[in-house]
């Protein structure tokens, strides 16, 4: 916790790489959807450097209140309180320009990532953006030790769960009416996919 506010070490070592590619890939975007705020780190950093846009933090009810810990912490007029949203259910809100969600593909049941681009294509506007932050591995081979360890802990809390396969969630992504625009590498074997809606 920071004064009492949840706290993600992981947010804190990636937000500055992340918003190199949404300054580029949102440049033009008025409005963003974070699906899985988590703590709220990332929507407070993003929206005080992307003041041009309003940026919306979503997550699961038991995340509001502490996302809203953090947006208190540090007002903005284009820092949304956060709404519930949970890829089980009806998205809250549609015709969105822009979509953008970090390590919760790799979290979620392969169920509710088919569900997460199911409501994509729901929402998404013609041309609108898709970028999804997290590990990923391609053609079935993880991209480092530390990501095939990371996996074996991740499937040691939740079978469910576990390390996408890119080529898996590009095919996911395709059927969403989506075109797959940049595969950035990113820190600590990560990767920042972008997606464009046809």
């Amino acid at each position: 916790m920071v004064m009492d506010r949840p706290f993600s070490q992981a947010c804190e070592n990636n937000k500055a790489s992340i918003l190199i590619i949404l300054q580029k890939h949102v440049a033009d975007v008025d409005f963003v959807l974070e699906v899985g705020s988590g703590t709220g780190q990332h929507a407070v950093h993003f929206a005080r450097h992307l003041s041009h846009l309003t940026w919306q933090p979503t997550d699961r009810p038991e995340y509001i209140d502490g996302i809203n810990l953090w947006r208190n912490s540090e007002p903005m007029d284009n820092l949304l309180s956060p709404l519930q949203l949970d890829v089980n259910q009806p998205w809250p809100i549609d015709s969105i320009p822009a979509v953008f969600s970090a390590n919760t593909l790799h979290i979620m049941s392969w169920l509710e990532v088919e569900k997460f681009f199911r409501g994509i294509k729901e929402v998404l506007k013609s041309g609108g953006v898709l970028c999804v932050y997290g590990p990923f591995n391609y053609q079935e081979q993880y991209t480092s030790d530390s990501n095939r360890q990371f996996d074996q802990q991740l499937k040691t809390r939740d079978p469910l769960s576990g390390i996408r396969d890119f080529e898996a969630i590009n095919r996911l992504a395709i059927s969403a009416g989506l075109t797959l625009m940049s595969d950035y590498p990113m820190p600590s074997n990560n990767r920042c996919l972008v997606w464009t809606k046809d």
